[in-house]
């Protein structure tokens, strides 16, 4: 193995999976260009096959490396967007009429989220010590992402399976509440570290974009619950998902001008440097959501204004995922070329 390919392994950040929920997520806004979108399909299947390649390596090879990302408070949680990406690529194959695929990557995701979801928090807090609260950070918003994925592919696949339809519905909108809950809780924990403890401008990291993706997708998953066919499940939750999916739509609207703010300060105010990283993708996922799940809210409930805002959000996100890919490739470009420090 080449010596910079060596270290980029053994340093690979597990968030990259970010990489795929926002090239996933960018194909499913620019669905209208039919060509594009296939394309960043193929690309956001080819970054996954990748990515899984590159962690099974790693585990294999620095197993050491691996156990201290999932303890890590800034590294931990992101393991969560593998789960994410799962969830997003296969909702990308069930729009394009891959209903078989997309079935077996909504058992991988769920899996993979029951997992994760007890063995990286526990893991996180049982190395962050007390109080946990200090170690909270934009990550944590991942473990909400991937709960509200598991949603949004089990009601992409729900209409076209054979059966287990009841089953289906019964796992989407109860992975849309945990979800919910979830988010009220990291939302909790990310805010009180913000109100007590000292935050300097390089601790406000490209994740805490996630605090608005995460709220994104909760409407999007919303949205396709409350389409889904009439089930047990949805006879008493149809009418408050829907709710709250518009609640959480404002409040997805409400935090975009002050993350920009945000960002303002910290690059431009307090200049911190803008250098690639692998979180950056954290920062175009949630766009490309915000994009697509105001769309389908605003076509679902008939709230033409919403689904304008969506449609409008769709070329922002492109052209986000376009600066962060230009960006990324000259940065392989000149890792692989250099020797590692």
């Amino acid at each position: 193995m080449l010596p910079a390919l060596r270290e980029g392994v053994r340093t690979l950040h597990p968030g990259y999976f970010a990489l795929v929920m926002a090239t996933g997520i960018v194909s499913v806004a620019v669905s209208g260009l039919a060509r594009v979108s296939a394309a960043l399909a193929w690309v956001a299947g080819a970054a996954y096959a990748t990515l899984v390649a590159l962690h099974l390596l790693r585990a294999v090879a620095f197993r050491r490396e691996l156990a201290r990302d999932l303890s890590h408070p800034a590294r931990g949680f992101a393991m969560f967007t593998f789960v994410a990406a799962t969830d997003v690529l296969g909702a990308r194959l069930a729009a394009a009429g891959r209903p078989g695929v997309a079935g077996a990557l909504l058992v991988v995701g769920t899996a993979s989220w029951v997992v994760l979801g007890y063995v990286i928090p526990w893991a996180t807090f049982r190395a962050a010590g007390r109080p946990a609260v200090a170690a909270a950070n934009g990550t944590w918003f991942v473990w909400v992402v991937a709960s509200q994925s598991v949603a949004v592919l089990a009601a992409a696949v729900e209409p076209t399976a054979e059966r287990g339809r009841r089953e289906l519905a019964l796992l989407a909108v109860s992975c849309w509440a945990i979800g919910v809950f979830l988010y009220v809780a990291v939302a909790g924990l990310v805010a009180a570290r913000l109100v007590w403890y000292e935050v300097r401008p390089a601790d406000i990291t490209p994740p805490y974009w996630v605090a608005m993706g995460a709220g994104a997708i909760t409407v999007f998953a919303g949205a396709g619950v409350v389409q889904m066919e009439q089930a047990p499940a949805l006879l008493a939750t149809r009418g408050v998902i829907a709710a709250v999916s518009v609640l959480f739509w404002a409040f997805a609207s409400w935090l975009l001008p002050l993350l920009l703010a945000v960002g303002w300060w910290r690059h431009v105010t307090h200049r911190v440097p803008l250098r690639y990283e692998a979180t950056w993708w954290s920062m175009v996922f949630p766009l490309g959501m915000y994009a697509v799940a105001s769309r389908t809210l605003g076509d679902a409930l008939e709230l033409p204004v919403v689904a304008a805002i969506g449609r409008a959000g769709t070329w922002v996100a492109a052209g986000a995922w376009l600066a962060v890919a230009a960006t990324m490739a000259a940065h392989l470009v000149r890792t692989l070329s250099s020797p590692p420090r």
